[in-house]
């Protein structure tokens, strides 16, 4: 087991969750709740990780950050460091490519709260802040856990983008899914068959996670 990209993985993984989770409330909470000519489009731009080759997202991602770019020039003066084959620029990659597995399932949560439930609330006083921690979130969390659980296990099974915008180096920008890689190039199955056992084994559990929050909902529903 290669413990030092282990942490890598769960140091971004970390990371992406911490950072995605008011996002995505915000932006799943506004898909599901507004109602507005360009909505499909803005629906679209959030899905397009789900679609787009890892490779290619991750080129165009690489030319962004790259030193003569607005993004990355104004990165390197405030920080005095690029962004790729960095961990701050596989950070930002993987907000990127785990934006839709932070919004999808919130957005859709969001989406099965009555708007009469919020317009009962405001009458009676409730701010529209007081009206999302007292009464909307207490009703959307399996929505959020989902959404959390997906994001995590996605972001420790990424590959092509983090390759493509960090490389390889050890302790910086190597995970668990580099590792596998370089272990099968070097011929190294068991130390390959152990880890990828590992990351076989949080996905199944998210999975099982997602699934039983959603039949606890479809339950309670009935």
């Amino acid at each position: 087991m290669d413990w030092t990209a282990l942490a890598v993985s769960l140091r971004l993984a970390l990371f992406t969750c911490l950072l995605l989770l008011p996002l995505g409330l915000w932006l799943g909470r506004a898909l599901a709740t507004a109602r507005f000519r360009g909505k499909p489009l803005c629906e679209a731009l959030v899905a397009l990780p789900l679609v787009m080759p890892p490779t290619v997202l991750g080129f165009y991602l690489m030319q962004a950050f790259g030193a003569d770019t607005p993004l990355g020039g104004v990165w390197e003066r405030l920080f005095g460091s690029g962004l790729n084959f960095t961990f701050s620029g596989i950070l930002i990659a993987s907000l990127v490519v785990n934006l839709p597995f932070a919004v999808q399932p919130i957005q859709r949560a969001f989406e099965t709260v009555p708007s009469h439930l919020r317009e009962a609330a405001w009458c009676s006083g409730l701010s529209p802040a007081q009206t999302l921690l007292r009464i909307e979130l207490p009703l959307v969390w399996p929505g959020v856990v989902s959404a959390l659980a997906l994001t995590f296990a996605h972001t420790l099974g990424e590959f092509g983008v983090i390759l493509m915008v960090g490389g390889a180096i050890d302790g910086e920008t190597r995970t668990l899914a580099i590792a596998i890689y370089d272990r099968v190039q070097a011929f190294d199955e068991s130390g390959a068959a152990a880890m990828s056992a590992m990351l076989l084994a949080v996905s199944f559990l998210t999975i099982g996670v997602v699934y039983g929050l959603a039949g606890r909902r479809r339950w309670r529903r009935a």
